[in-house]
């Protein structure tokens, strides 16, 4: 389940800053999220497209990961319409402070790491062991061993479920996602096993949180 997926905004893979951009800035960052909280500023908000589900939390995703999903989306490499828009209108330096801002939104200083993932179902163990997730994810899902992989424990099970399956989508202009690590663990699993993944991991403890937001700010 290397580098999966999503928030909404998320989200798997090459960090697009450029070379010469500036240092993170979250101050700067939070006066550029205007067209991310209609979204990811709502707690329970379900996206349509391409069917409905929950969009993902962000707040407390791992910035590295934040930056590397918008560049893909950005690149086209995912495919999500809307995303890809809001993506291709932001600078590197508006990617890195975005990034910096929801990577602490609603976190505590002194906060305790998420304990350890609950044991799973024997049915769930076999398929986590086949696509061999915690390889990057972590035990818990909540240590990747790459920033530019996402956390994943407490995301939306339903957001999981879509993101896994995009993975599995081939020649479709306007979903999908290209990134081939992932495409090659997901190409296996029937759309109920994904959906069992999505479940299980969804139901750990995590960081990942949605902070509600005025949309009108």
């Amino acid at each position: 389940m290397k580098k999966l997926l999503t928030t909404v905004m998320l989200p798997v893979f090459v960090c697009s800053l450029a070379p010469g951009a500036s240092a993170q800035d979250a101050k700067a960052g939070e006066k550029k999220v205007a067209m991310c909280i209609g979204c990811h500023g709502i707690p329970g908000y379900q996206a349509s497209f391409p069917e409905v589900y929950k969009v993902p939390m962000i707040a407390g995703q791992g910035a590295k990961y934040i930056a590397t999903a918008l560049g893909e989306y950005k690149r086209g490499e995912r495919k999500h319409p809307t995303m890809r828009a809001i993506a291709a209108s932001l600078s590197d330096q508006d990617v890195a402070d975005i990034a910096a801002f929801y990577t602490q939104q609603g976190q505590t200083a002194g906060e305790p790491a998420p304990k350890a993932a609950v044991e799973a179902p024997a049915q769930v163990a076999e398929l986590l062991k086949k696509g061999n997730c915690v390889s990057c994810h972590g035990p818990n899902f909540s240590a990747p061993i790459d920033p530019a992989y996402p956390k994943l424990a407490g995301q939306h099970s339903d957001y999981l479920f879509v993101a896994l399956k995009a993975y599995q989508t081939k020649d479709n202009t306007q979903i999908g996602r290209g990134n081939p690590v992932m495409g090659g663990m997901a190409a296996p699993f029937s759309h109920q096993e994904l959906r069992l993944l999505a479940q299980y991991i969804g139901s750990l403890p995590g960081e990942l949180k949605t902070v509600p937001e005025s949309r009108w700010r």
